[in-house]
Order: structure tokens, then sequence, then C-alpha cells
């Protein structure tokens, strides 16, 4: 099989065999790259940061307020799970951590509220503050490692005529108000800290009922606690790949119900019932892959269902301090400070020194990591 004439929009090393992962009825096939050195003789598939840096893309394909779509190209799937399951567990947050209870009459339970408060996001920039230690400088609160925020509500009726029943009937997100300690005032000038949703409900109160809390926010990651992670999903696929079999064309009168095995925008009909498959980011890509074509006997040997194996379509959705753009160049650098870990320990294993000792901080921080032949 062979790509149709009007798929120009991807280029033509996506119809490679190689990259492909095959779709069946029933079955995956291809699952496992075999671009490795050895396997095809004569060919040396050895690592190479030239070649990889040729491949390697990254393209954004949508971008809003809160959510951001983008391919990347060129990498192997460990890579690109690597970066997702950094995004959700270890680019860190902040979220309320500590919750001291002053007076809380309504029918919510302290221990509920407080963890209602605790999954509430946040938007102040985890750079500007630190980690807060079991042990050291930063094991007690401080204006460095700790917001404060104040939550007091009380409810009360309504004046007769106001149009309303009850004061204050709803305690929402929007009713923390911050407290700065410090410096905490200059370094927040510019976006001070508050819920990114004010309008989150958190309890209900009747007349006479109140809550008076202080909160305390601290930096963390999400493998610690869900709360912590400054994503609400990030998720990725393999990019469809459609190809129709020009030896055996689909039938006219059979048009539409080809089409409707496929995702909107997927297969388009021609002006007098030819089919041609719309292969491109704007069309293709959406195709839930469903494999609804390979059910029906008469479309068999009509077209081929596969994935290409190195291009990952992420969906990332950003609740925290975090702009959707700024998610993946977070999360590189993580990865960057684990490999640079990873040759620290290298290093220390192959000199003899500092075996089981601590790694230098200032090793792991920011650092270029370059593996040479040892």
């Amino acid at each position: 099989m062979s790509p149709s004439s009007s798929s120009n929009a991807l280029p033509q090393s996506v119809y490679n065999p190689r990259r492909h992962v095959g779709i069946h009825a029933e079955r995956i096939s291809d699952v496992s790259s075999t671009e490795y050195p050895g396997h095809y003789p004569n060919e040396d598939h050895s690592w190479n940061l030239d070649v990889f840096k040729q491949n390697l893309q990254v393209k954004v394909q949508r971008l809003s307020q809160r959510s951001i779509e983008f391919d990347l190209v060129g990498v192997d799937a460990s890579i690109a799970n690597a970066f997702r399951r950094i995004l959700i567990a270890e680019v860190p947050t902040l979220a309320i951590e500590h919750v001291y209870v002053w007076n809380n009459t309504s029918v919510i339970h302290d221990e509920i509220l407080a963890h209602r408060l605790g999954l509430v996001p946040l938007n102040a920039d985890p750079a500007l503050m630190e980690y807060r230690t079991p042990t050291g400088i930063n094991a007690q609160p401080n204006d460095r490692n700790t917001l404060v925020f104040q939550l007091k509500v009380e409810c009360s009726r309504a004046p007769r005529g106001s149009g309303k029943e009850y004061i204050n009937d709803e305690v929402k997100s929007g009713d923390l108000v911050w407290v700065p300690q410090g410096e905490q005032g200059s370094v927040f000038a510019d976006k001070p800290p508050a819920p990114t949703n004010k309008n989150i409900v958190l309890a209900k109160l009747r007349p006479g009922q109140e809550i008076d809390m202080e909160l305390h926010a601290t930096k963390n990651v999400g493998k610690e606690h869900a709360k912590w992670s400054p994503v609400a999903t990030a998720s990725y696929r393999l990019h469809p790949l459609i190809v129709l079999n020009p030896e055996k064309p689909i039938p006219p009168h059979l048009a539409q119900k080809f089409a409707s095995c496929f995702s909107p925008g997927v297969v388009k009909i021609g002006d007098h019932g030819e089919v041609r498959v719309l292969i491109d980011e704007r069309g293709m890509r959406n195709d839930s892959v469903s494999r609804e074509v390979l059910r029906h006997e008469e479309f068999a040997g009509c077209v081929e269902l596969k994935r290409i194996r190195d291009w990952f379509i992420f969906s990332v959705e950003s609740e925290g301090p975090y702009e959707p753009e700024r998610m993946l160049p977070e999360a590189i650098k993580i990865m960057r400070e684990k490999l640079s870990s990873i040759r620290t320990a290298a290093e220390a294993l192959l000199s003899g020194g500092n075996e089981g000792g601590d790694i230098p901080p200032s090793r792991t921080e920011g650092a270029d990591v370059e593996m040479a032949d040892s």
C-alpha cells in the first residue's frame, strides 16, 4: 500500500514502515522500535546527537489560558512517558498543607474542610518559594517557605427588602485572604497569591454559623500528594496514520458508510463518489482509531490503520500557577537535574570516591549533561 495523492500535508518520512505500529481488528503489531545497533545488517543505529537534533520536533497545535496541545516527534516512548509522569508528579506547586481552626460551627467537619482547602489550586509561582524541610533552617515556617491565608466568614440574615435571604451563606475559595509575611509583599507585588478559581464552593452556612481559620501553604510535588500536582491531566497518544489501498478502491455506493467509520473530517468524499483520506494535522490527527472500519468485511484490504511510533500528541491542562506553555520546559528542567544526578553518581563510582555519599547540590541544579566515553 502507498499514501494517497492528497496526503502531502505530512512529510514522506511518516510512511517509513519502521516508524509504524500496526492496528488490527483484535491486536496491535510492531510495538517495539527496531532502530537499534545490530538489528539491520550494515546499518549504524548507534545514538548520535546530531541525528537526534535533526529528527526532534516540538510544535504547539493549540494553546489557551488553561490548556495546550503540542506534538513531540522523534523521541522514544520512554522519554515521552517520563515527561508525562514528571508533569503529573514532580513539577512543584504550592498548596495548603496546614490548617489552624480557630472556630468552625458549620456542618462540615474540620478534617473534611481542611481536605477541600488543600485541593484549591493557587496561582503563586513556586520558583519564588523554597521547600519546607523536616530539619534545618527551613524546618520552621518563614516568609521564604510558607504562604499564610486567612479564612473568616460568618453567615447572617439579610435585611428585609434586599432581595436575598442570607448574607455569606456560601464559603468560596475567593474568601481566602492572603496575609503577607516578611518580604512577601514586595516579592509577590506583581501577582498576589490567590486561588486560580475564586468560585469553588467550600461550605454552606446558615445564620449563626461561622468559619475562622488560618491556612499555611507550602511547596511540594504531586508524588507526595495529588494537591501539589500542577495539572488537571497530562496525557499523550500516538499520531494516527490511515493509508488507502490504491489497488482496491472504496466502491462509490459504500463511500458514506466508509466515512462514518472514522471521526468527522478524516475522510472526505469527492463529487463523483470517490473517497480520499485527509491526512493532515487538522483532520487525521483527530481520528480516534476506533477500528470500526475493520468490522466490515466489504472494506477488508481497502485501508490500513497505523500509528506513528515516535509522534506523540500531548494534551496538558494546567490548574496551578504555570502557564500551559511553561509546563514542558519545567519538566525538561527536572529531567536534566535527574540526569545530572545520575552522571555525578556514575562518576563517583568510576573514581571510587564519595561512595554512598551525598551528591553535591551544585552538580544537580540545572547542570548540562554531556556523557563522555569512559
